[in-house]
C-alpha cells in the first residue's frame, strides 16, 4: 500500500457497514479518503472515531449516488482541492422487501437500479475521466455478490440479483473500455457472499455464518495492494460453510 501514501481514494455508500470499514482501513494505509453517504451525520461520527496517530485523513462528503450533479460535484472538488482521485471503492447499494411481481413496488424497483446500477456508472465515469487526464494508474473497485453470479433461491430479492449480475456484465465491459483508452487504469469486482451488515435485517436471513465487513475491507486493500502489474478480475468470498 505504500505507492497509495498520500493519494485520494473515494468510497461511497461509507456510512456504515462494508463502506465504514474500507474507510477505517485506508485512512490506516495513509490516503486521503473521501467518504461518501447521504447520512453526512453517520460519516461525522466514523471522523470522530478515528484516533489522531493515523497515517491519512477523512473528508466526509454528503452525497446522494443517484444524483448525477452531487457525483459531479464531488469529483469536481476532489479533482481543485485535493488532486484528483486515485482509487475509487464503489460500495453504495440498496436491497428492498419485495417481490418483482408485487404492486405498487416501483420506487423500490427504482432504488435499487438508480442506486446499483446508475451510482456505479456515474461514480466510475468521473473516476476513469479525472484518472485519465492526469494519465494515473488508478484504481476502481466494485463491491458487487455472489448474487451477480449464481442464481440463489432466496426470497424478497426481486431486482436486486438482476443489479448484481448487470454489475458483473459492466466490470468487463469497462475494463475492455479502460484497455481501449490505453490507460494503465485497473478495475476489480469484489464479490461477498452473506454479510453481517444492516442491508440484511427485515430479509430473513438466521444464517450463522456471515462474513464481517472487516472481511470485505480487507480484501479490497489486498487488491488494490498488489503491484501495477497485476490485476484481481474477479475475487468471490464466502464464509465458511455458507449454505447459499
Amino acid at each position: 500500500m505504500e505507492r497509495w501514501i498520500g493519494k485520494t481514494a473515494i468510497v461511497t455508500g461509507a456510512s456504515s457497514g462494508i463502506g465504514a470499514a474500507i474507510v477505517i482501513d485506508l485512512v490506516n494505509s495513509g490516503m486521503e479518503v473521501v467518504a461518501l453517504a447521504r447520512r453526512e451525520d453517520r460519516l461525522k461520527i466514523i471522523k470522530d472515531s478515528l484516533p489522531d496517530y493515523l497515517k491519512g485523513k477523512l473528508h466526509p462528503m454528503k452525497c446522494d449516488v443517484t444524483k448525477e450533479t452531487d457525483v459531479i460535484n464531488v469529483f469536481k472538488y476532489v479533482d481543485e482541492q485535493l488532486g484528483g482521485v486515485h482509487v475509487l471503492v464503489n460500495n453504495a447499494g440498496v436491497l428492498r422487501n419485495t417481490q418483482l411481481i408485487n404492486k405498487n413496488n416501483t420506487e423500490d424497483m427504482r432504488a435499487v437500479i438508480d442506486t446499483n446500477i446508475m451510482g456505479v456508472v456515474f461514480c466510475t465515469r468521473e473516476a476513469f475521466q479525472s484518472m485519465k487526464a492526469r494519465k494515473v494508474a488508478g484504481h476502481v473497485v466494485i463491491i458487487n455478490s455472489i448474487a451477480g453470479h449464481f442464481p440463489l433461491n432466496l426470497e424478497n430479492f426481486n431486482i436486486y440479483p438482476a443489479s448484481k449480475y448487470a454489475i458483473t456484465a459492466m466490470t468487463e465491459t469497462y475494463r475492455r473500455e479502460f484497455d481501449l483508452e490505453d490507460t494503465n487504469i485497473k478495475i476489480t469486482s469484489i464479490s461477498p457472499g452473506l454479510v453481517d451488515t444492516e442491508i440484511l435485517p427485515g430479509h430473513g436471513f438466521n444464517n450463522d455464518h456471515k462474513l464481517k465487513s472487516e472481511d470485505v475491507s480487507n480484501a479490497v486493500v489486498y487488491c488494490i495492494a498488489t503491484p501495477p502489474r497485476v490485476q484481481i478480475h474477479e475475487l468471490i468470498i464466502k464464509p465458511l460453510r455458507e449454505k447459499l
